[in-house]
């Protein structure tokens, strides 16, 4: 068994003892996901307005907007999920290898955990 850890920086370790940095373009996808869904309630809000008043050639305009702006929200939503999960793969790898490589401080902290948690609830009551 390996005791040997590594400090590399703020970036947290993957089982293969390579970093990755949290947020790097998991804010810029958040970011366009927002700003399509504003939009789309935008175009949706506009486009119920107009339904009442509007011929069938704005009304095919508008709803074609309205549906690829709800494509393009759909596909950022799509990439912000694969990113989270992705990262949450390699948090989960990097929290086996930590603990595969510290049995006993692992132990140790689950029962400070634990206890806290039990101090916690029973202080609920």
């Amino acid at each position: 068994m390996d005791q040997t850890t590594s400090n590399q920086g703020a970036g947290a370790t993957n089982g293969n003892g390579k970093t990755y940095q949290a947020g790097s373009d998991n804010g810029a996808a958040r970011e366009r996901l927002l700003g399509d869904l504003k939009t789309a309630i935008g175009d949706a809000e506009q486009w119920l307005r107009g339904a009442a008043n509007a011929g069938a050639e704005d009304l095919d305009e508008v709803k074609s907007k309205f549906q690829e702006t709800l494509r393009t929200a759909k596909q950022d939503l799509l990439k912000v999920e694969d990113t989270v999960l992705a990262k949450t793969k390699l948090a989960a790898q990097a929290t086996d290898t930590y603990v595969h490589d510290n049995p006993w401080k692992s132990v140790i902290v689950g029962g400070v955990i634990g206890l806290l948690l039990g101090v916690i609830v029973s202080r609920g009551d």
